[in-house]
């Protein structure tokens, strides 16, 4: 098999601050709603108080990614450990503490791709604002995104403002949200996601004004819906899935604004966001230099008509919603699922390289990808995990077609580095290249073992591709 993946590509993993850090509350840190959630499910779950407690291994963690022989690391930076109250003081101790991950990542010759914010707004922003409802939160975020281009901008160069804004949104509690009426909570919804747009345009301008030889781009959650039959109004409901889920943000980071058949829906709902006028500006200025996202399964989706008892334009569900007038998920039989639901499919990866490349001719970056499943350590301390090795072959040869069709892809990172916390399933359901040895309600001793797939990844990456 010809190797085709370029000399200086990016091999990488991914984790996110709260998933992994642990210390939630130690040296000045605040917390955040990632936090106030998970400590909703201690009795059931893990939490984010300890995690993966890569906050007192991390020297420990990334001398293993050195030994993997990892490009680059793509990790999130936690608001409220730098700025505790979100728009208030600035802790020094949590400033030192990513300079010291950054410094020892690049003494190991490996390349920070930092994310601002991963699901963690600090909770003091709830308190003050109803967090992004409010438009202040857009500011306290730039100001934010400046402090940390100011300390660590020297030495990172890649950006990435929010992980999964178009996924975030569909989380109500992710958001904050616990409005019961329906109508409320949309409207609610829309406000907040244009304020997260507007603080993304202002987050990307100041990295072009204050990072020399900064890249910034956004990091989404890629949706790839398949008709469900070959019925017309089928194959429209697919395209208006991936419209609504996805493409309607990357229009408004590429243009913007939102898109026609967007601001339609805003305005058939009577939902329309209060957009000012000087925004426009700030939006249009906002150019992106590459487009990343994150890709774990496909949908297939079919028409569904509006009813009396419910109008177009009403949601049932939340991650995968239904909306009707629009479209109504179905499983596909034709692909197999993980054990917790999510349907297999790497050609769908390489619909979504060419797709995204095709339609804004930016740079790829896929940062999320890999197999979440409880993973068995034996009486010798191994994990075999071929499952998981089958899964990221699969989705690399995937990526090597992308490049062959002409899609420019810089790296690869999948999900995750290290064992980390699940939001739903706690340690229960793992996708690391490292096993902890830890339950959700054991902590064990914590130790960091090896993979079978941390050895395969160490010889994909060696061979640069070549050896899958």
């Amino acid at each position: 098999m010809k190797n085709i993946f370029p000399k200086d590509f990016l091999w990488g993993a991914s984790s996110s601050a709260f998933q992994i850090e642990g210390a939630w509350d130690e040296d000045g840190k605040g917390m955040t709603v990632a936090d106030f959630n998970s400590f909703k499910k201690s009795e059931i779950q893990a939490d984010s108080k300890v995690a993966t407690d890569f906050y007192h291994h991390w020297k420990e963690d990334i001398d293993l990614m050195k030994e993997l022989g990892l490009k680059t690391y793509r990790f999130s930076l936690s608001w409220a450990r730098i700025i505790p109250t979100g728009d208030g003081e600035i802790n020094k101790a949590g400033i030192d503490f990513y300079n010291k991950v950054i410094d020892y990542l690049i003494e190991c010759d490996i390349t920070p791709f930092v994310t601002l914010y991963h699901f963690d707004l600090p909770y003091a922003l709830v308190e003050k604002y109803n967090g992004w409802e409010n438009r202040e939160c857009a500011f306290a975020f730039e100001r934010y995104a400046k402090v940390c281009f100011e300390n660590f901008g020297d030495r990172v160069k890649y950006w990435q403002p929010h992980n999964e804004q178009n996924l975030m949104m569909r989380v109500k509690e992710r958001m904050n949200i616990y409005e019961t009426d329906a109508y409320l909570v949309e409207k609610i919804r829309a406000q907040m996601d244009y304020h997260m747009s507007l603080a993304h345009a202002l987050a990307t301008n100041a990295c072009h004004e204050m990072v020399e030889g900064g890249k910034i781009g956004p990091s989404i959650s890629a949706t790839v819906t398949y008709p469900y039959s070959n019925k017309p109004e089928d194959v429209w409901a697919a395209k208006l899935n991936d419209n609504f889920k996805t493409n309607y943000l990357l229009d408004m980071h590429y243009n913007g604004e939102y898109p026609g058949y967007y601001m339609r829906y805003l305005e058939e709902l009577d939902i329309v966001p209060n957009m000012l006028k000087e925004d426009k500006e700030i939006l249009k200025k906002a150019k992106m230099d590459f487009i990343a996202f994150n890709y774990y399964r496909t949908l297939c989706a079919r028409h569904l008509d509006a009813t009396t008892e419910n109008p177009k334009g009403t949601r049932e569900s939340e991650i995968d919603y239904d909306l009707y007038g629009y479209f109504k998920i179905e499983k596909n039989p034709n692909l197999k699922a993980t054990e917790y639901g999510a349907q297999i499919d790497p050609v769908g990866m390489r619909i979504a390289l060419n797709e995204y490349y095709n339609k804004y001719h930016l740079p790829l970056i896929i940062t999320e990808n890999g197999l979440g499943t409880g993973d068995v350590l034996t009486e010798d301390e191994r994990v075999h995990d071929d499952y998981r090795i089958d899964y990221l072959r699969d989705h690399i040869d995937a990526c090597r077609k992308g490049i062959e069709d002409g899609v420019e892809l810089m790296g690869y990172c999948p999900w995750s580095v290290i064992d980390l916390l699940s939001s739903h399933q706690g340690f229960k359901k793992r996708y690391g290249f490292v096993y902890i040895n830890r339950e959700d309600h054991d902590f064990k001793d914590l130790r960091r073992i090896k993979k079978d797939s941390y050895y395969w990844y160490q010889e994909v990456i060696k061979s640069n591709g070549e050896n899958l």
